[in-house]
């Protein structure tokens, strides 16, 4: 009796009040965070803007072309910087907030299946990394067939704010969704979405994913949209068979406990 009580207990979840209390605090502390990792980010920005640039630089000097990233007005140094430390503290601090973001669907699991934080930790880092390193392997492969539609003897003067802007997109877009099939076991974990909702959905998981890379590879060749996406549709299904383990395995306890 004691056992069936304590799990219909680890079973409760938490009144909504007490879910936005939990949600505002982790963001609170995801966001002090990241702000100490832009200040590591603004020390380190001279060097991330070179290794951002210097594709670009290299590209044009192979095609014999001249090519400038010129800065639009006085502060517009100043407010790329910020943007720029930003980001990287972002990229530097995510074992911090993703540890958040497991720490707030943590409350929805029993207390044996939270000792799966450290695997949920050891997937979603090496995860969003290798989504930040696939950007930051596309981008100068993406700028190299851009520039090569410039005419001979042409020029380029890229626009600091938006070449930048796109490039701190891509890398913040492509290390969050490789994080996304972890939350999605982590959901299905805690009870809040079951993996047949992933099921049911997966063509449409499958268009949008086709259609984010489309959007975010500015190249217009279907080679490059297929390296990005046919990675994140293989996690999509793995983590739908990681989820549907978690379920059977909940399942099996529960048949064992006589629930």
């Amino acid at each position: 009796m004691t056992t069936r009580a304590s799990d219909r207990a680890e079973d409760a979840r938490m009144p909504l009040r007490e879910h936005l209390k939990e949600f505002r605090r982790r963001i609170t502390y995801s966001a002090i965070g990241i702000a100490i990792g832009a200040v590591a980010g603004w020390i380190l920005y001279p060097r991330a803007f070179k290794f951002l640039q210097q594709p670009i630089l290299d590209a044009a000097e192979e095609l014999g072309q001249n090519v400038s990233i010129n800065f639009g007005g006085l502060a517009t140094a100043v407010d790329m910087q910020l943007k720029m430390a930003l980001v990287i503290g972002v990229v530097l601090t995510s074992p911090w907030w993703l540890f958040q973001l497991w720490a707030f669907v943590a409350p929805g699991l029993r207390k044996k299946e939270r000792r799966y934080t450290v695997g949920f930790m050891a997937a979603a880092i090496p995860l969003f990394l290798a989504g930040v390193t696939l950007a930051l392997w596309v981008f100068p492969h993406a700028a190299e067939i851009l520039l090569d539609f410039t005419p001979q003897g042409g020029s380029n003067f890229l626009d600091a704010q938006m070449f930048m802007s796109f490039a701190m997109r891509l890398i913040l877009a492509f290390g969050l969704a490789f994080v996304f099939p972890v939350v999605m076991v982590a959901l299905s974990a805690a009870g809040i979405v079951k993996s047949a909702t992933w099921t049911k959905g997966w063509r449409w998981a499958v268009f949008l994913i086709f259609l984010f890379c489309a959007i975010m590879t500015p190249t217009p060749d279907a080679i490059t949209m297929c390296i990005m996406a046919l990675p994140m549709c293989g996690l999509y299904f793995g983590a739908i068979g990681v989820a549907k383990l978690f379920e059977r395995s909940r399942r099996r306890k529960r048949e064992a406990a006589g629930l």
